[in-house]
């Protein structure tokens, strides 16, 4: 047991030197490379009349610094919500669009950009989570009434039944008015650039509140995966638990997608990683997730930055590349095992 749980405590302290080595690179690499004495002028440099010094300050503390804070907290919430939505369905290719968070979102900013002609992300950003939001808590009604209340399985088909509404609405909105469908080929990429603090200090508020929740989770989420009528006979309580746990990956997910748009199979990826890394215990198995996360998306950005020179490739269309042959495997693997 104890060198189990070393094991896993070096396993978290590499991860997070690799994550602090990542967002190092990331305020280094882009369109215009920076040596290490020139952002630590970026960071830290009093200003001065240099122009040259000027600009790098200015792509240091407006471009690099914002894209790499989004693209850790985003990657945090994305990695603990891909890793709770497979604890709470029992289901092991499960992600946090599941709940229809992503297509929520992308409804809703559609929806405003056609009524109110928004074009700024800080103008719809809450609209984005606020649909996500409402999504989510739908799936999560659905799944909560009827004779199969509270199974994994009604939870997943109730999220793939609104998932595929708002698509098709998401589509219709988008074709009748040209900007919503500008907006949408954007937002459906998935993107960690062009958002300023304004918009990542709220959001980061509105995911630690998630994180907070998950922590709570934890123990009870080891006992579900027992089995209901055990963790129910240890004393959980299994409509609380679940309740908090969708509202903790309601908040993570739908914030993380409000401020960069849906970054797919990121959460299923990191999720897998984690549990073949630290085990079956929750309450290792999300911090993990969570520094995953951040370091695949910060490190897919970096990829991005660097394939196209001088353009970039979004950080979600790496992600995707990634993601799907990875899918690919697990359902391949899962086929091979049954049979």
């Amino acid at each position: 047991m104890a060198k189990t749980r070393r094991r896993r405590v070096m396993g978290l302290g590499t991860l997070l030197a690799v994550l602090v080595a990542a967002a190092a690179l990331s305020l280094a690499v882009g369109a215009r490379a920076l040596s290490p004495a020139e952002v630590w002028h970026g960071l830290f440099g009093a200003p001065t009349s240099d122009q040259r010094l000027t600009e790098i300050r200015l792509i240091v503390e407006t471009v690099r610094v914002p894209r790499t804070v989004l693209a850790i907290v985003a990657g945090i919430a994305l990695g603990v919500g891909g890793a709770l939505i497979q604890g709470f369905t029992r289901n092991p290719i499960a992600d946090t669009g599941l709940l229809g968070v992503n297509t929520g979102a992308s409804f809703a900013v559609v929806s405003v950009i056609a009524v109110f002609g928004f074009s700024d992300p800080f103008q719809y950003v809450w609209f984005a989570f606020l649909g996500a939001a409402v999504a989510g808590v739908v799936v999560f009604g659905l799944a909560s009434i009827g004779r199969g209340a509270g199974n994994p399985l009604t939870l997943a088909l109730a999220g793939q039944g609104i998932t595929v509404f708002l698509m098709a609405m998401t589509t219709a909105v988008a074709l009748s008015n040209q900007a919503s469908l500008n907006a949408l080929r954007f937002w459906n990429a998935g993107s960690v650039a062009g958002v300023g603090f304004d918009v990542i200090w709220p959001v980061t508020a509105f995911i630690a509140v998630g994180l907070v929740l998950a922590l709570t989770t934890l123990p009870s989420l080891n006992l579900l995966n027992l089995g209901d009528d055990v963790a129910r006979g240890l004393g959980v309580n299994i409509a609380l638990s679940r309740t908090v746990g969708i509202t903790a990956i309601t908040l993570l997910a739908g914030a993380a997608t409000a401020a960069c748009g849906p970054i797919a199979f990121l959460g299923l990826m990191v999720a897998h990683v984690a549990r073949h890394l630290t085990g079956p215990d929750y309450r290792w198995l999300v911090p993990c997730a969570g520094l995953l996360g951040a370091v695949v998306l910060l490190v897919c950005d970096i990829i991005g930055r660097l394939v196209v020179r001088p353009g970039e490739l979004d950080a979600g269309v790496v992600v995707a590349l990634l993601g799907a042959p990875f899918f690919a495997v697990l359902v391949w693997r899962g086929k091979f095992r049954s049979a």
